[in-house]
């Protein structure tokens, strides 16, 4: 399987440990250059509730796992805030790998945002992972992780606090309800006298798509 792009790989099985080591391999956009490694989806195989995010940062990159670093501390934060267990959801990302820019003095690697490109090229993993675990919500954190697989002209301002549905689309056959939010890394990234606020969003958010599955 070396060397394969995702458009090009067809699982035979939808296991998410083979599609996880399948994806280490990917060459199907030029990220993987850069980057320390792949940084696959995590949780639960048979999860009811799955949040995908953007693409791994500093530190996802360096651990090889997502929503680890300041942004999944948030996250961690907001779901206990919101009684959900982080356990029993699959987290992953639009983008399998990190992104960045580094500044002209320094080492420290700064986050920079996926093009359409990267983001259409890493699009047959997500959804292979998504018929994986056929969640029953799916939860996108920030406009990349929406615009991934609501199109590009969805707007989450637009639609946060809906109840919403994948558009007609050949490569995803179920239908899952999905709740789309802000990214945890916005809240860290407002001006301080704005986060508790958006962080009390998030955490209706989180709520409203945990009372999705009650009901």
């Amino acid at each position: 399987m070396a060397g394969h792009t995702a458009a090009e790989f067809v699982p035979d099985s939808l296991k998410l440990d083979e599609l996880a080591d399948a994806a280490h391999s990917c060459k199907g956009c030029d990220l993987y250059l850069d980057a320390t490694q792949t940084v696959f989806g995590a949780g639960s195989a048979t999860a009811d509730l799955m949040l995908v995010g953007e693409q791994p940062g500093d530190q996802e990159d360096r651990a090889g796992e997502p929503f680890v670093g300041p942004a999944g501390r948030l996250l961690d934060k907001a779901l206990a805030a919101a009684g959900v267990e982080r356990d029993r959801l699959y987290v992953t990302n639009a983008v399998k790998h990190f992104k960045f820019t580094l500044p002209e003095r320094g080492k420290r690697r700064i986050h920079k945002t996926p093009s359409r490109t990267e983001v259409v090229a890493c699009r047959p993993w997500l959804v292979a992972e998504l018929m994986a675990v056929q969640p029953k919500v799916l939860m996108l954190l920030g406009a990349t992780a929406a615009q991934s697989l609501m199109g590009s002209g969805f707007r989450l301002t637009a639609h946060r606090g809906e109840v919403l549905h994948l558009p007609d689309s050949d490569d995803v056959a179920f239908d899952p309800q999905i709740v789309a939010t802000a990214h945890p890394s916005s809240v860290l990234r407002g001006r301080p006298e704005d986060r508790e606020e958006a962080f009390d969003a998030l955490v209706s958010d989180l709520r409203f798509a945990a009372d999705l599955l009650a009901s």
